[in-house]
This record gives structure tokens, C-alpha cells and sequence, in this order.
């Protein structure tokens, strides 16, 4: 992404990048993992299994080409989600620089063949759904971001191939929906809607108006959920006693650095900015302190630093989560150590010429967790680390003797 105060390339040679880019590994992984988690959606209709089943799934209306913009919409990603039909979107418009998408030419699929698995063809509609559960962001904004585009698509190519190879064993093993199953799955999906006239126009743009082709489509999530159910989520169950043993094993795991959370809105003039520029950083700075300290929650400060922020956590709407005390700027340590959580800094120039607002949303001392206070968030931690494993087993064994071709 590209900074609107300065240029991409000189944010290696600041002395904090880590404070205004999300370049470290910690926040690629967290990154990775919020988006990785909310691409496990099955869809609004079938949100009751999700303690069940924590796999990508692959509902009938991921589309890339039609959305109610009115249905009920809530915050992924700090980048914001919230599953519509399994495709997600984020609950207000977030304000990125231009050039850091694509082209919305990527948003017009054809029906063009990207993979073949056992004969079954997969299509540039399918990886477009699937790239837009991963990323719902870039419908609104033309395109994918370019640094994370290939990566998405890669991980889009991958669930969609696992997806259909899952159905093709479900249809081996002889699976079936109930027939009231099937309807109820049918009724509540079409729920969510405004409007017949928004349903119809969906069916019409996703299943060539076919109602029947929808209804295979819905039927083919609930077979994969079947079949993820009995092979991953049964079998990834994690007893109080599994997570306590773990917790005694890995100490080290639950000893935590002095850390805030904060979140920013940062103002970045060029490296080696001139006079002119740096004090053109400090005025925009300056107007948006003013609108800082007029919110009044972690939402609205962080859709106004999605809006007006020059650093890197804008996507997450300025959200640092737990940032380690010892990996801060001095500036900004002595400025939240003075904060109570809730309140709005003043400006701080925490670089030369670099300026940031913080909102401190809490303070914790280093120490070490109490398992009863950690024991829900470990076993649901371990749950998802043994889901994958088996989730990865599961598509070795599906795909060894498998034909799948990426064309």
C-alpha cells in the first residue's frame, strides 16, 4: 500500500517501520490468521455450526458480481467482517491509496476454466468468490492489494480445490441432506434478503435464474459440512485436561512482555522531508487531532484512521493489538505510560518529522497468564491447531490419488 504523505520505498529506512508498517512477523501472522479465520465462514444460514466446524465452506452465494448492500453487516479484518452468504463485507467504507489496488478488471469473471479436479471444472467465478471471502475488502475498492494478491489467490486455488475434493468424497460415501434439512438451510438463506425482487435478481445473476441449480449448490455446502464435521470437528475436540497439560508443558508460551494496545492515526512526510512537507505533515496532524479526540469509542477512532492514516494499521483501523513496550518508539512509550485506556494523545513525533495519535485502549504488565483466566481461548487455540492438522492430513489423502490439474 502507499503511504499518501510519502513514498512506499523509503519506510524500510525509518527508525521505526515496525510502528507504521505491517511488516513484522507477528502482524503478517495475526493478518493471516484473522483473514485465514474469517474465510471459514459457511455462510449466515449456517452461523449455528460454526462452534462445530471451523473449515472454509463453500455456500451458494459467495458472489462476486451481486450483494445486497443493505443486509446486516459487522467488522472483520480490523480489517472487519461479517458473513453475508458466506461472502463478507465490511460495515462501513474504509479509505485506501488508489494505486495499492488492482484494477477492477479483476472483477469480471467469464467462466473461464483455472482448475480441473477428477474431471470437475472449476472456474474463474469460483476463485473470485473465494479470493473475496478471503479479502472482502477489495469489492470496494476495485481490486486486491497488490503485495497480497498472489497470496490470496494461491490460498483461494488451494479451499476451492480441497472444497470440491471434499464434496467428491462426500458423493462416495453415499451422504445425504434430509429433506427438511435441505429446506430449512433454502428458507433461511433466502431470509437475508431485502426483497423477493434482490432474491430473484441474485438467482438470476448466480444460477441463471434456476432455483434448482441453487438448491444444488446449498445441498453441496451441507455435504461438505457433513463429512468436515465427522472427519475434522468431532475428532478436534480439546478436554480441559489436554489444554491444562499443554498449559504446565509451555510455560514460556504464557509469560507476556509489559505490552499496550493502541491504536494510531499517523501522518508520514518522504524520508528526508523538507521544511515545507514536514510542516504540511504537522498540519494535517494537527486537523485530525481535533477529530480524534471527538470520537468517543475504539469504532469510531478507527474509522477515522481507516480514513485519514498514513500508516500501514489504517487497514485494521489503526489497531496495534498487544504491542510488546520494548519494540515502541521512547516517544510513544512515554506518552501511553501518561494514558488511561479510552483516552486520545496529543500529537506525537515519535520520528523525525513523523507523527502519530494514539488512542490507549489497554495497559498490561508483564506477567504470567492464569490458565482458568486463558483455559476457553487454549482449548479453542489447540482445537484449531488439531483441526488443521487434520484438515491437512485430509487433503494429502484426498488429493494423492486424485488428477488435479491448474490450468
Amino acid at each position: 500500500m502507499t503511504f499518501k504523505g510519502g513514498s512506499r520505498g523509503d519506510v524500510a529506512s525509518r527508525s521505526y517501520p515496525q510502528f507504521i508498517r505491517i511488516g513484522s512477523k507477528r502482524q503478517k501472522n495475526m493478518i493471516h490468521q484473522e483473514a485465514k479465520a474469517s474465510g471459514r465462514q459457511i455462510g449466515r444460514w449456517a452461523d449455528q455450526q460454526r462452534s462445530k466446524i471451523s473449515l472454509l465452506i463453500d455456500p451458494p452465494a459467495r458472489s462476486a458480481l451481486y450483494l445486497p448492500a443493505h443486509l446486516p453487516l459487522s467488522l472483520l479484518f480490523a480489517l472487519l467482517v461479517a458473513s453475508i452468504a458466506g461472502a463478507q463485507v465490511p460495515s462501513h467504507v474504509p479509505t485506501y491509496a488508489p494505486d495499492a489496488f488492482a484494477t477492477n478488471s479483476a472483477f469480471q469473471p467469464v467462466g473461464r476454466p483455472v482448475a480441473r479436479v477428477n474431471g470437475v471444472m472449476l472456474t474463474d467465478r469460483d476463485l473470485l468468490r473465494e479470493m473475496l471471502t478471503i479479502f472482502p475488502y477489495a469489492r470496494l475498492h476495485d481490486g486486491f492489494p497488490k503485495a497480497m494478491e498472489a497470496d490470496i489467490r494461491e490460498g483461494a486455488m488451494k479451499m476451492i480445490i480441497f472444497e470440491e475434493l471434499v464434496y467428491q468424497e462426500s458423493k462416495r460415501r453415499h451422504l445425504t441432506v434430509p429433506a427438511a434439512q435441505l429446506a430449512r438451510a433454502l428458507a433461511e438463506f433466502r431470509q437475508q434478503f431485502h426483497s423477493p425482487q434482490e432474491y430473484q435478481q441474485f438467482v438470476h445473476v448466480e444460477f441463471q435464474g434456476s432455483k434448482k441449480l441453487l438448491q444444488a449448490k446449498v445441498e453441496r455446502s451441507l455435504l461438505i459440512v457433513e463429512l468436515l464435521q465427522h472427519v475434522l470437528a468431532d475428532k478436534a475436540v480439546v478436554p480441559v485436561a489436554e489444554a491444562k497439560a499443554y498449559f504446565d508443558q509451555h510455560p514460556q508460551s504464557f509469560r507476556h512482555p509489559e505490552s499496550f494496545s493502541f491504536q494510531s492515526i499517523s501522518f508520514l512526510p518522504p524520508r528526508n522531508a523538507t521544511t515545507a512537507q514536514a510542516r504540511e505533515a504537522h498540519k494535517r496532524a494537527e486537523t485530525a487531532l481535533r477529530q480524534a479526540k471527538a470520537t468517543k469509542s475504539y469504532e469510531e477512532f478507527g474509522l477515522l484512521a481507516e480514513r485519514i492514516s498514513e500508516d500501514d494499521f489504517r487497514v485494521m483501523m489503526g489497531d496495534h493489538k498487544a504491542a510488546d513496550r520494548a519494540k515502541l518508539p521512547p516517544a510513544v512509550v512515554t506518552a501511553l505510560e501518561a494514558m488511561q485506556p479510552g483516552q486520545v494523545s496529543a500529537i506525537i513525533e515519535f520520528d523525525a518529522s513523523d507523527y502519530t495519535i494514539l488512542r490507549l485502549n489497554a495497559h498490561d504488565p508483564a506477567g504470567m497468564q492464569k490458565f482458568e483466566t486463558i483455559k476457553d481461548r487454549l482449548r479453542e487455540q489447540l482445537k484449531k491447531e488439531k483441526t488443521e492438522q487434520l484438515r491437512s492430513a485430509l487433503a494429502t489423502k484426498l488429493s494423492k490419488n486424485a488428477k488435479i490439474e491448474k490450468l
